[in-house]
């Protein structure tokens, strides 16, 4: 399947554009004519009423075209359900846009909506309007950023944790192989401080973990050994004070572990529902939430992204190039969706541990002297050609077919022979 184009038409609707500045509370409009003189400005309240005063005004003036800043949320639903034609103008593009109707540079709202809707009209050429992905796609990219959060938040939590438990009670930090495990969470309720823990002997925390089902490879009696050769923690009236402290911790913790395995669970529902779920599911050590978060992050617009290199860019993978002169520096690229390459490299990354090709990549890139970030943009600008052409076609990843990879292991087997 090939990408349809989303270029502007050479002339706007009815010779005039729109420019929105968003706000919390309130968003500035800005109606501009064909030789670049203000029609109408006006300001419109967050609210329900206030939107649908946004598009009235819009129509009255017969703009059907709006500039904005952002590519999602309550205002582009409404513009996109009017049958209007977004465009979407990162807030960096119109830091520096400002330059060219004065040197000031002052933020201000109302001249920010002039600039978006000014731009729109000049710069025709460059700029593509938004089609936005499937209800699917949005819901299931909400669904993994939550999840994102709730687990940078658990990893937050874990160490507020662990920090608080070398001033209290030491030994419980490193008796498990993770302090969020279940594992960990049900002794530190059940065993809090110093002082519950000396009851334990191996038999009885062998009990007791038998109990909890515990399934792990370390034997109770070495367990308690590294319970009693860790530094002692405090006791008496001391440690039921901290106790309570650890109780808070706990309870955080135990919701967050909760809530990010309802949002698995959530997130593998909406990708089997999904109608490319088997073409991310198919990438080498995708798993389940890995493989949604590049598909929600790519999208299912095949006209967002009409070469691989644009992909590529948008991920941040690509480096950004300048050249003055015979001055030429080629640097990390900052500009980029940053969501989409933390799905990306997290992806690439991992593959290296299971494709044979992505390993010798990463390696090659290692011994050239890039650090071990810098290797990984560098395999997942390779994968997000692959990734690109099996989207884009709609098929599944087939390591038969990937030409590189079955050089690779062509080449390997000749060097063995």
């Amino acid at each position: 399947m090939k990408s349809a184009s989303n270029t502007l038409p050479d002339q706007p609707i009815n010779d005039v554009t729109a420019g929105l500045d968003w706000a919390m509370h309130d968003h500035a409009v800005s109606i501009v004519d064909g030789r670049g003189r203000e029609l109408a400005r006006t300001m419109v309240e967050h609210t329900a009423a206030g939107l649908r005063e946004l598009v009235t005004f819009l129509n009255r003036h017969g703009a059907g075209e709006v500039a904005i800043e952002r590519p999602d949320g309550p205002i582009i639903d409404t513009l996109l359900e009017a049958n209007l034609t977004v465009v979407v103008i990162s807030p960096n593009q119109v830091k520096n846009l400002r330059s060219r109707y004065g040197s000031a540079g002052n933020k201000d709202d109302r001249f920010d909506a002039f600039v978006l809707a000014d731009t729109l009209r000049t710069d025709r050429p460059r700029l593509r309007h938004l089609q936005p992905d499937t209800p699917e796609t949005i819901a299931l990219r909400r669904t993994c950023r939550a999840r994102k959060d709730l687990v940078a938040d658990r990893v937050a939590t874990t160490n507020q944790l662990r920090s608080h438990l070398r001033n209290v009670f030491p030994g419980a930090i490193g008796l498990f192989a993770h302090l969020d495990s279940e594992i960990a969470l049900a002794f530190l309720t059940r065993f809090p401080t110093q002082d519950r823990a000396d009851w334990l002997t191996p038999k009885r925390l062998g009990d007791w973990l038998a109990k909890q089902g515990y399934s792990g490879r370390s034997d109770p009696a070495l367990l308690h050994a590294r319970l009693t050769a860790a530094p002692r923690g405090i006791t008496g009236h001391d440690a039921t004070t901290q106790a309570h402290i650890t109780t808070a911790y706990l309870v955080v913790l135990t919701t967050l572990v909760e809530q990010i395995k309802n949002l698995a669970v959530q997130i593998d529902q909406q990708l089997t529902a999904h109608a490319d779920s088997h073409i991310f599911t198919s990438l080498p050590r995708s798993g389940r939430v890995r493989a949604a978060r590049l598909l929600a992050e790519i999208g299912d617009c095949r006209a967002k992204y009409p070469t691989p290199a644009s992909l590529a860019c948008l991920a941040g993978v690509a480096p950004s190039t300048r050249q003055s002169g015979k001055l030429r520096a080629v640097t990390f690229r900052w500009a980029c969706d940053k969501q989409l390459r933390d799905a990306v490299t997290d992806f690439a990354g991992d593959t290296r541990h299971d494709n044979p090709w992505a390993a010798d990549l990463y390696q090659r890139a290692r011994d050239r002297g890039h650090d071990h970030a810098h290797a990984v943009r560098i395999l997942a600008r390779a994968w997000l050609f692959v990734i690109w052409h099996c989207w884009q076609d709609g098929l599944a990843y087939d390591p038969t077919k990937h030409g590189a990879l079955q050089r690779f292991l062509q080449a390997t087997e000749n060097e063995g022979a």
